[in-house]
């Protein structure tokens, strides 16, 4: 017979999302992923855009319709934002590899600069619209 003790050990467990902490380097990176799926999704809108040129004025009327709705905006609102997101978190992974920018501070410096460039640019962005009557 086997002399192994009878009782259970007690395995070591792994970090859990519920024990945790979330840090802001972690979030923007996951954020990094989602707007790289938003922007698959964006580009389906643009060959919709195109495919609904192609068919004529009265299929063009109706997808820009649908775009100039509140709905449609709040979609291209959000699709403006994926892209200048996604943008300046890929100019900080540019920067990352090359070795720049690893440590704690900066990274957590450079998620920040990452979030306030999105919503800047998109503002601005929306603002030069709406003040040129492309709204």
């Amino acid at each position: 017979m086997s002399d192994a003790s009878k009782t259970i050990r007690v395995r070591p467990t792994s970090p859990h999302v519920q024990v945790w902490r979330w840090h802001l380097t972690a979030l923007t990176s996951i954020a990094h992923r989602i707007t790289g799926v938003g922007l698959y999704v964006g580009t389906l809108i643009l060959a919709g855009w195109a495919i609904s040129l192609a068919m004529g004025p009265e299929a063009y009327g109706t997808f820009m319709g649908l775009m100039g709705s509140v709905l449609g905006k709040l979609v291209l609102f959000g699709l403006s934002l994926a892209v200048f997101f996604h943008l300046a978190k890929g100019v900080q992974h540019l920067i990352w590899d090359t070795g720049v920018g690893l440590k704690l501070q900066a990274a957590n410096a450079g998620a920040v600069a990452t979030v306030a460039f999105a919503i800047v640019a998109t503002i601005v962005v929306w603002i030069i619209a709406a003040m040129t009557g492309a709204l």
